[in-house]
């Protein structure tokens, strides 16, 4: 993420540092160039800059419940918020989504 300045770059630090923030034993690492947001080996979400937006990514996004309607794609399990510079987003649900992902994720890690 380094390499991206400007906008686009503020906002990928932004909501990857929000999944940072969600527990003490959040990890990150780099898959294919891209910031994960792991607990542990399970991953739950990722920020991915791209020409002219930003992603804000969840590994089982399928699942979460999304009220603001946010989450994009149709794959069986992930799903993203695409963010462009101008435009606005719904923080609080965004926030939320993160959040509803991080304990999802950390309720599958402990209950197996």
């Amino acid at each position: 993420m380094k390499h991206h300045q400007g906008e686009l770059g503020l906002i990928a630090h932004q909501w990857f540092q929000v999944m940072r923030n969600c527990g003490d034993e959040v990890r990150e690492l780099l898959h294919d160039g891209c910031p994960v947001a792991c607990l542990g080996d399970a991953p739950f979400g990722y920020v991915d800059v791209f020409t002219s937006h930003v992603n804000v990514g969840f590994f089982q996004g399928a699942t979460l419940p999304d009220p603001a309607r946010l989450l994009q794609g149709t794959g069986k399990f992930m799903r993203h918020v695409k963010l462009k510079p101008g435009t606005p987003t719904n923080l609080t649900a965004l926030n939320k989504l993160i959040d509803t992902a991080y304990w999802d994720i950390k309720s599958r890690v402990e209950n197996g």
